[in-house]
């Protein structure tokens, strides 16, 4: 049986994919966050990284939105394409 590794947000380096398996406990970040259209399922892909390393470009449903690195390690995801 093959486990599935989570690994979070911020973790993936620019070009890498992740679906998203669980968001943040904390309601209100998880509001803002499903408000954007981030809910599990959605497949989301780092595109940028602003050059001091936070925040970073992640697009996802069509859109380009920027996370910081507190708000994106809370999202947990399976890469995608390993």
């Amino acid at each position: 049986m093959k486990t599935t590794k989570l690994t979070s947000l911020n973790q993936l380096a620019v070009g890498e994919c992740g679906e998203v398996c669980t968001l943040p406990e904390n309601i209100d970040i998880r509001h803002r966050l499903m408000s954007l259209g981030l809910v599990t399922g959605t497949l989301i892909t780092v595109v940028n990284v602003s050059l001091a390393g936070d925040p970073k470009a992640y697009f996802f449903r069509g859109a380009v939105i920027a996370l910081r690195n507190r708000d994106a390690e809370t999202v947990y995801v399976k890469k995608v394409g390993d």
